[in-house]
């Protein structure tokens, strides 16, 4: 058994060879925590951070299925890394939606061309840092959580409240004085995200740093960031099944025992043991082709560019949505029912197989299957889509 990658695709292909890499020390990697240095090194030189850029700016103009194959490709090991290069997307399309034409030149032509790598300190949930008005710009104090990225990036968003209270976002250096990573994330899982803090200290930003205003409305077009966001947890949860399957298996066929009450002398020959497989993989398999027709909507919606009507979008984030629900379920079910069927000796760290189920816990819980059940129900029930905002 294994997921077939479609390697007719050189970028798809370029991320298997990537993940053969990332797998050699994925377990110990989880287990320090920190930043993913020389895999991230490894990732701008295989020129894939900039592969989705549009052509006119440099880039190679690849499709969101391409993207976020290669978001689950890496997924089937390390989750971490998964997440760090699909996040990567949000930030870079940002400027690509809602930023000026000087902007989008700007820096999506040195991000193609310097393989930058996008981290982000947005997060909207959390009005945790301001900005003062100074010559042509502003100076930013406080913090923000949740900063995936922030730790290895080139070049990173950041978001600020006004005097007013409303929302400012720019893109700066990663380097530039007055930002500090904190390097506190402690997760159970994604350990390598460095999702924690960022704080701003005196930060000096300018005007032409700002993307668009609170005062511009979204369009179904310039919406479009928080279906990338949803598709890239969804195939990081669909990658991580595929991974705790492949590595339980291999597991089941060369390490685990028979139960001593099964009357077999293999563990393979058990009949629970063969029903339970043949239930994950077909679960498994389920996820994946609707992440794959979720995919699919998503290029088919981006492709309409700033044409995109409300229904367009609003069939997208239907497909997104339900791939959404259904991805969280089975990476959640196969990464933690895996265990019962390679059994108690397979429950060690040194195997390493928990950080299937501690990566899809954690990112999971950015987004309560409850709510996009709910999503999901009005559509099904009214017709009505959903109005376009976080999460949705």
């Amino acid at each position: 058994m294994s997921f077939q990658s479609d390697t007719s695709d050189p970028l798809v292909a370029k991320a298997v060879e990537l993940r053969e890499a990332f797998d050699r020390d994925a377990v110990e990697r989880d287990k320090l925590g920190g930043r993913p240095t020389e895999q991230i090194r490894l990732l701008k030189e295989s020129g894939l951070p900039s592969a989705q850029i549009p052509t006119r700016y440099g880039g190679r103009g690849a499709s969101w299925l391409s993207i976020l194959r290669a978001v689950r490709e890496f997924a089937r090991t390390d989750g971490s890394l998964a997440h760090l290069f699909g996040y990567h997307h949000l930030p870079l399309n940002l400027v690509l939606f809602r930023g000026s034409d000087v902007q989008r030149e700007r820096l999506l032509r040195a991000s193609a061309a310097g393989n930058f790598v996008w981290g982000n300190s947005g997060n909207a949930m959390s009005k945790t840092s301001s900005g003062r008005r100074i010559d042509n710009g502003w100076l930013i104090n406080g913090k923000r959580p949740f900063s995936s990225g922030s730790h290895i990036a080139d070049y990173i968003q950041i978001s600020f409240e006004n005097a007013d209270g409303e929302r400012l976002t720019a893109a700066v250096p990663a380097d530039r004085q007055g930002i500090v990573i904190e390097d506190d994330w402690d997760g159970i899982g994604q350990r390598q995200t460095g999702s924690g803090t960022v704080s701003f200290h005196d930060l000096e930003i300018g005007d032409d740093e700002l993307i668009s205003s609170p005062a511009v409305p979204l369009t179904p077009y310039t919406s479009l960031t928080s279906l990338l966001q949803q598709s890239v947890l969804l195939n990081v949860f669909v990658g991580s099944a595929q991974g705790a399957l492949e590595e339980g298996r291999a597991y089941t066929r060369t390490s685990s025992r028979p139960w001593i009450y099964s009357g077999v002398d293999k563990h393979t020959d058990d009949p629970w043991i063969k029903r339970q497989y043949g239930d994950l993989y077909i679960r498994t398999l389920a996820a994946t082709e609707l992440a794959d027709k979720a995919a699919r909507s998503l290029d088919a919606a981006f492709n309409q560019g700033p044409g995109l009507t409300h229904e367009e979008r609003g069939a997208a984030a239907i497909d997104i949505a339900a791939a959404n629900l259904y991805a969280g379920e089975i990476g959640l079910a196969v990464s933690s029912e895996i265990f019962e069927v390679m059994g108690a000796r397979s429950a060690t760290t040194a195997n390493g197989f928990d950080r299937f189920w501690r990566n899809v816990r954690t990112h999971s819980l950015h987004n309560p299957a409850e709510y996009k059940k709910r999503t999901l129900g009005t559509w099904l029930l009214t017709g009505e889509f959903p109005v376009p905002a976080m999460y949705r």
